[in-house]
């Protein structure tokens, strides 16, 4: 376990920041300020992760923000640099990447073909295949296609703009999408914003495309980062909070095993890969 995450460059909250976010910040933004004026504050400070969550709440754009951390506007700098949910998408970025730019080397043969699901621009993806030694290929999937030019950017930026397909779909029909099985499948980043039985349906209809033994890649998330309610009452944003194991179980019965998690330092996120059996 301890190999997948073997120097990746994670941030951290240093335990007087954790005790004072825990014991004076989340109780104030979570019970004790009413929404109404945070929502009013991040407007008058013109928030942009505040703006992006409120059109599409989790959706690619404050992704995009959390994920750059450079932020123009000082209510965005507070929230993304000191915020326990953006610091946790950046290393969930990190060790994404560096676990799928593994499997993409143990492969055994090139070019590794990488299926991205509820893709948006697919930056962890074009993040793996700029890592991985063996030559990649990515099929991206995603029910909208507003994130697909801004992929296509960042994967001409990484030079893998040649070997990227973006597709609008369902990604339960993705039988019909691809021209050969994926021996890699990223779920990232989708199961906090779906119901027991959509995974599992999505699960099924890729268990049919993928060969014995290829793997797949999913996170489970949890309360660690202690401000649910905020983001509840604040930003709208309802993400559903399971255990590895419970996800694992979900996985299990739609043909998947050999699971290993992997967690990210601040306890949020927990990496998953399975294999098909």
């Amino acid at each position: 376990m301890e190999s997948w995450s073997e120097n990746v460059e994670f941030e951290r909250i240093g335990p007087i920041a954790r005790a004072v976010k825990a014991g004076l910040i989340n109780p104030l933004v979570n019970h004790l300020i009413p929404a109404d004026w945070l929502k009013a504050a991040l407007r008058f400070a013109k928030s942009e992760l505040a703006e992006s969550n409120w059109r599409d709440p989790g959706g690619w754009r404050s992704m995009v923000i959390s994920y750059n951390g450079q932020c123009g506007q000082v209510a965005d700098q507070l929230l993304v640099r000191a915020g326990s949910i953006p610091l946790a998408l950046r290393n969930r970025r990190r060790l994404g990447a560096r676990v799928i730019a593994r499997l993409i080397d143990s492969a055994g043969h090139e070019p590794v073909h990488v299926l991205c699901l509820g893709a948006g621009p697919g930056r962890i993806v074009i993040d793996a295949m700029s890592q991985a030694r063996s030559l990649s290929e990515a099929t991206l999937v995603d029910l909208n296609n507003d994130a697909f030019d801004y992929g296509r950017r960042i994967a001409e930026e990484a030079g893998v703009g040649d070997r990227v397909r973006y597709i609008q779909g369902d990604v339960r029909d993705v039988r019909r999408m691809l021209d050969k099985p994926p021996d890699v499948v990223k779920m990232l980043g989708i199961c906090e914003y779906l119901s027991d039985e959509q995974i599992v349906s999505i699960a099924e209809a890729v268990a049919e495309v993928m060969p014995t033994g290829k793997a797949i890649v999913f996170n489970s998330i949890c309360k660690a980062h202690g401000t649910d309610d905020f983001l509840r009452r604040v930003f709208g944003l309802n993400m559903v909070h399971r255990s590895p194991r419970h996800l694992r179980r979900l996985l299990g019965g739609a043909g998947f095993g050999e699971f290993v998690s992997v967690p990210e330092p601040s306890g949020v996120y927990h990496v998953v890969v399975g294999r098909r059996v």
